[in-house]
């Protein structure tokens, strides 16, 4: 008999890899349990895919790999901790649980293992998600490592969707998880008391990883799909671990509203088309279906006394433009009233700036210009190209083709995204040419882009 074929090495390291993307979340979140140290647990999940990589080749791919690659990590959590015991010179105490543990993990059962842990897991990704995200790193080490943890990308994939070296992306992830062990973050759900803020934060950081997709601050690319892609799978997870979370079921809305757009953002020759301009026929239906269920399961839980914040407001807004089957009918007057209470709840000059865009669609261009203006001098809009993006547009349709076109050209100057800056240039020239024609501009707050 001739013996079984291996498997064929490519195809099974890109099953190993969707395994891993799927999986690596939940392996380093039970691991985590065991160890209480992220940083260890995020160790010992790569030794196990290690070992996958080195095993399956020779072995054939298990029935359960899932179950396979938490099974070894666990088995190696176990190892870390009875040398942990022994050199605390505990090893005798602990022996037996550990032993115990490790016999309920022995082959025979590993799919009742998995089984039997459905339960657990939630838990564990919730305690997985309020570490990643803790308030105690900074902003880029939080969106790091939370791709790193919860969305199974290597350090070179987060490099290259942030487009800043890979020693740059492993730095942050590394002094990130020394950073929680020196703070001595527990792993756990936070209390009632620091709920709120630290889901906050967890919403900051998959709204940032969105947003970097939707709009790319820098680089060839208008968008990065796969990075839009990334922060709606981490939003859905949390939704089901978090459902009666107004904030969250609205950043779902948000997100899957603003992805359904996706398709329209670029034209056959991958050129930004912008939001009044798009083929509303080629918006997502599905998302949009999404998107405004989990508007209204928010609308639900605010009439039950839990009020709407920045998240939930903003969703709101893009359903505006997902009910309106043509441009000319989206309900500017709504969006005014939407953004109003947007600065009322989450104050900020980037937040009027898109109310001035809002103003501008409703009463004209004369009415928000004025707005516009008053934002120049803004310290924290200096460097923020869509300021005076926004200024030109609103010029333009006032007939100031000179005041507009130096406005673009700022514009272009100010953004290091190369295909805004063809954009840009591009609206200074025709408006040069006589040849433009005005149009809403895309800006940098989602809900209005």
């Amino acid at each position: 008999m001739k013996p079984p074929a291996l498997p064929d090495r490519e195809a099974l390291h890109r099953t190993i890899d969707s395994v891993w993307r799927i999986e690596a979340a939940r392996i380093i979140a039970s691991v985590a349990r065991m160890t209480r140290d992220v940083g260890r647990a995020e160790e010992l999940a790569q030794d196990a895919l290690v070992a996958a990589l080195e095993h399956w080749p020779a072995t054939g791919l298990p029935a359960n790999p899932a179950a396979w690659l938490m099974t070894t990590a666990k088995r190696r959590a176990i190892d870390h901790l009875r040398q942990q015991a022994m050199q605390a010179r505990e090893h005798e105490a602990l022996g037996a649980d550990l032993e115990a543990l490790e016999a309920h993990q022995a082959p025979d059962v590993v799919d009742t293992l998995v089984q039997a842990e459905q339960d657990d897991i939630g838990d564990d990704l919730l305690r997985l998600v309020f570490t990643a995200c803790h308030p105690v790193l900074s902003t880029e080490a939080r969106v790091a490592l939370t791709l790193r943890l919860l969305g199974g990308l290597t350090t070179g994939e987060i490099a290259r969707a942030f487009l800043v070296p890979e020693p740059t992306v492993a730095q942050r992830i590394v002094r990130a998880k020394r950073s929680l062990t020196a703070a001595h973050v527990p792993f756990e759900v936070p209390g009632a008391a620091e709920r709120a803020p630290r889901l906050a934060s967890v919403l900051e950081v998959i709204y940032l990883i969105f947003n970097e997709g939707y709009a790319a601050t820098a680089g060839d690319d208008w968008m990065r799909p796969a990075l839009c892609g990334e922060a709606q799978r981490l939003v859905r997870v949390l939704a089901r671990l978090v459902p009666d979370e107004p904030e969250v079921l609205g950043l779902v809305a948000l997100l899957e509203i603003q992805a359904s757009r996706l398709p329209a953002r670029t034209d056959g020759a991958g050129q930004p088309v912008l939001l009044m301009d798009q083929d509303r026929a080629r918006w997502d239906p599905l998302l949009i279906r999404r998107g405004l269920a989990a508007l209204d399961q928010a609308e639900q839980l605010a009439r039950a006394g839990k009020p709407w914040g920045p998240y939930a407001l903003q969703g709101a807004i893009a359903a505006c433009h997902a009910r309106a089957l043509r441009a000319e009918d989206t309900d500017w007057h709504h969006i005014v009233a939407l953004y109003d209470a947007l600065l009322q709840v989450s104050p900020s000059p980037v937040v009027a700036l898109n109310r001035a865009v809002a103003v501008g669609m409703a009463l004209g261009p004369a009415a928000a210009l004025p707005l516009v203006d008053a934002l120049v001098q803004d310290a924290s809009l200096q460097h923020y190209h869509w300021l005076p993006s926004v200024r030109g547009d609103l010029l333009a349709k006032l007939g100031r083709a000179a005041e507009a076109r130096a406005a673009f050209e700022q514009a272009a100057q100010l953004t290091r995204n190369l295909q805004e800056q063809s954009l840009l240039r591009a609206r200074a020239a025709a408006l040069h040419a006589g040849t433009a024609e005005p149009s809403a501009p895309e800006s940098g707050h989602t809900s209005t882009a």
